[in-house]
């Protein structure tokens, strides 16, 4: 799109600094870790094969990404905002308050989280309220809620190893902990019965508040040893299982098949994490990643559109790219991305 045809809005917003903006010839992106390294892959491979600077990928995290993107038009502004959860309404009215009226929303694929342990170990088979269970601060027993005293696994389910419970589990601050979050410990809250607990026992004013508090508390975990936060990345946790071979780890799909040889693979209600399961979404615990456009930067930041259509291509993000080949799930609908990119569609009112 060239800068012709931006709405009036954009473009008056864009006229002040339409030249400095365009003398930034480098898109700048922002956003999750989870993602950076998949757009690093693609920035990297974009300088080498067009005529445009390598992006700039930086991280910072999902909402950091999205909250820089809405913070305005023009060249002090980012371009492109990777994230690993879907944008909020929030962001979006954030972005219109500063002038960003129309973002393009690209899924580049999925992500799954799995948990592994050591190759010589027992096989597991677990569901979320296994792992709440297992790890969670306080849970459901005998109908009412008592703090976590569970030694080994066989205790929180008899069909489960008689292993000790030591659970290397993502940091707040990690790019996969908001999906454990929801996925396992939201998930298996509710499902062990301790959610509808939290919701009696809380002091909150109304149905929302209590909500809220009941959703906090399941989102706790023990403080004893049995659950360990990792901040730092997969490899880190690969080496506390391997110092710890009862140690149950949580690591990204794409780590753990690099793995094999280290990890055996625990299944999630009964599914196997694999590219096939992630991508129909069978595996429970995964989901789509995605990165944000400004769309008014098209046709002022040089190269970003094709950026954008570089990365969604068959080549980088297809099944046989390089991008699978670093963990990369394929999204099914990759045609349907790819013409909506084409054709710089933004993205519509949230579901």
């Amino acid at each position: 799109m060239s800068a012709m045809k931006l709405t009036v809005s954009a473009a008056a917003i864009l006229a002040a600094a339409a030249t400095a903006a365009a003398a930034r010839d480098n898109i700048q992106i922002a956003g999750s870790s989870t993602v950076l390294p998949y757009a690093t892959i693609v920035a990297e491979a974009f300088g080498e094969n067009f005529d445009f600077p390598t992006p700039v990928v930086e991280g910072g995290g999902s909402g950091a990404g999205r909250k820089k993107l809405c913070e305005g038009m023009g060249e002090n502004t980012i371009d492109i905002a990777n994230s690993s959860s879907r944008i909020k309404q929030s962001d979006i009215d954030q972005c219109r308050q500063n002038g960003v009226d129309e973002i393009m929303e690209v899924q580049i694929g999925y992500d799954g989280i799995v948990f592994a342990s050591a190759i010589n170990g027992p096989d597991f088979a677990l569901t979320p309220a296994d792992v709440y269970g297992a790890i969670g601060a306080q849970v459901a027993k005998d109908g009412a809620l008592a703090a976590n005293g569970a030694k080994q696994w066989a205790e929180v389910n008899p069909d489960l190893p008689a292993q000790n419970i030591l659970a290397f589990i993502p940091g707040t601050k990690h790019g996969t902990r908001e999906v454990f979050d929801i996925k396992l410990l939201e998930a298996g809250c509710k499902a062990t019965g301790a959610y509808d607990l939290f919701l009696v026992a809380s002091a909150g004013a109304d149905d929302a508040a209590k909500e809220k508090d009941a959703l906090a508390n399941c989102l706790e975990v023990r403080k004893d040893g049995a659950a360990v936060d990792i901040d730092g990345d997969y490899t880190e946790t690969l080496a506390r299982i391997a110092a710890n071979p009862n140690g149950m780890g949580v690591f990204g799909l794409s780590f753990y098949q690099n793995n094999t040889d280290k990890l055996k693979v625990a299944t999630v209600d009964g599914i196997v994490p694999s590219v096939e399961t992630i991508s129909s979404g069978e595996y429970p615990v995964s989901r789509p990643l995605y990165f944000y456009v400004k769309k008014a930067h098209i046709g002022v930041i040089p190269g970003l559109k094709e950026y954008i259509e570089f990365f969604v291509s068959d080549a980088m993000a297809g099944p046989e790219g390089p991008l699978a080949e670093y963990g990369l799930v394929s999204d099914p609908e990759l045609a349907r991305t790819q013409e909506a990119v084409a054709n710089e569609t933004p993205m519509g009112p949230l579901e």
